[in-house]
């Protein structure tokens, strides 16, 4: 189902040519995420040697955004957002491949990194989506390299361009308001590619670690070539809530963003803000027989499937087979919400098995308004459609006058209601 506009908003992340932290960013920018807000909080990173170019560029003749992390002097960007070195041999040998005989090279652990997002101008919810992202990365470059999470080390380049790129969409997101994320698909190619350490095949290891670890929806073209970093999967992981776009949407807002690499299929993220359709909602109903849950079981299931976010939950009475008396459960949700209430059923009752449709349902605008009445404040529900509004005071509104001025529930309800109708 579709969230509404007051609930938030609804990207659709259209990976055919792959994902990474720029072009994430410059798709995210061109959806318009507030540049200056993004700008203030790059400048604000802990962090030196690098500086921010956002333009446009054209990629098969298309009009894109780029966003561009410049590292200054000698530090040109690596082909791979992060470089791993564990003690003092691989020092040795990076030092030497580079020519570089300097021996104090800036190597960033996760706690380091940690503390850098801790110095950075932006918001909670950012700097909290920033550090999932980073949690993610690191996981999956431990697992690469078998050693433990803490001791997993950011070369200084590639650690700069990450972390400028993580921040970065964290902070575009957190901008946007973005509060669901749907990728259908994420396509990778095929071959190798060269690193620091040797050749790697592509998917390269921390790549793949995550498309395992998370799930990712993915699919291998033909062509040859990285079209999925490990900043890219790492973003995804973190930030998809589904793969499954409803069958009717409207398109509220595009856009594109550059990536930087040249192949036959030109590197592109289209992003798109989806609104739903008017008046039409996908819901889904999770249905099962229960004939041996005691009541106090039933009360706890229901409690805990309100809690997960379930829009409704009701038992009906039934008569089971050998006429047994038992209970139908009947749960009303969005499609992402199936899979966790699916888990709370099967944990806390007795059932072995769940029906599930999917059912179109037509609802009314509704919001929420404070009227005044003699006796305070109360909350009434206004739902419109076709120039017609009912009002419905709220209970918890109407119970707690009642109670607070001992008068009848129905007399503070009527009360309530011709108040709304006067404002």
């Amino acid at each position: 189902m579709y969230v509404r506009n007051d609930m938030g908003k609804t990207l659709y992340l259209e990976c055919n040519a792959g994902i990474s932290g720029d072009m994430t960013v410059a798709a995210l920018l061109d959806l318009g995420a507030d540049r200056q807000v993004l700008l203030k909080a790059l400048h604000s990173l802990p962090l030196t040697g690098f500086m921010i170019e956002i333009g446009r560029v054209k990629k098969a003749g298309i009009d894109c955004c780029d966003f561009t992390v410049k590292l200054d002097g000698e530090h040109e960007n690596h082909d791979h957002d992060m470089e791993y070195l564990h003690g003092h041999h691989h020092d040795h040998e990076q030092e030497e491949e580079h020519g570089h005989h300097h021996h104090h090279h800036a190597h960033r652990g996760l706690p380091e990194i940690l503390d850098i997002l801790k110095g950075c101008d932006m918001t909670e919810a950012a700097r909290a989506l920033a550090v999932k992202i980073f949690k993610i990365l690191a996981e999956a470059e431990a697992k690469a390299h078998d050693v433990p999470v803490e001791q997993v080390h950011f070369h200084e380049v590639g650690a700069v361009d990450s972390i400028v790129d993580i921040a970065a969409v964290s902070v575009c997101l957190d901008n946007l308001g973005i509060d669901r994320v749907l990728v259908p698909q994420v396509r990778e190619g095929r071959g190798t590619v060269r690193c620091q350490h040797g050749i790697l095949p592509i998917p390269v290891p921390a790549t793949a670690n995550i498309m395992e670890a998370y799930h990712l929806p993915v699919s291998f073209m033909e062509m040859e070539g990285e079209f999925v970093t490990p900043t890219g999967a790492a973003i995804l992981a973190a930030i998809m809530t589904g793969e499954k776009l409803p069958e009717s949407f409207k398109i509220q807002k595009i856009g594109i963003g550059a990536g930087k690499r040249e192949y036959e299929l030109p590197s592109m993220l289209r992003a798109m803000l989806l609104e739903e359709r008017e008046n039409a909602d996908f819901i889904y109903q999770l249905e099962c027989n229960l004939d041996d849950c005691t009541g106090e079981a039933l009360g706890y299931v229901m409690e805990r499937l309100f809690e997960a976010g379930a829009r409704d939950v009701h038992y009906i009475p039934v008569y089971m087979k050998k006429n047994r008396p038992g209970w139908q459960l009947n749960v009303i949700c969005r499609e992402e919400q199936i899979e966790e209430l699916e888990t709370i059923i099967f944990s806390e009752t007795t059932t072995i098995g769940i029906r599930r449709q999917k059912m179109e349902r037509t609802v009314l605008e509704r919001e929420i308004k404070s009227v005044e009445t003699v006796y305070g404040e109360a909350k009434v529900k206004l739902c419109s459609r076709g120039g017609k509004t009912w009002c419905y005071p709220e209970y918890e509104s109407v119970a707690k006058i009642s109670r607070r001025e001992k008068k009848p529930y129905q007399e503070i309800y009527e009360l309530v209601k011709r108040a709304a109708v006067v404002e």
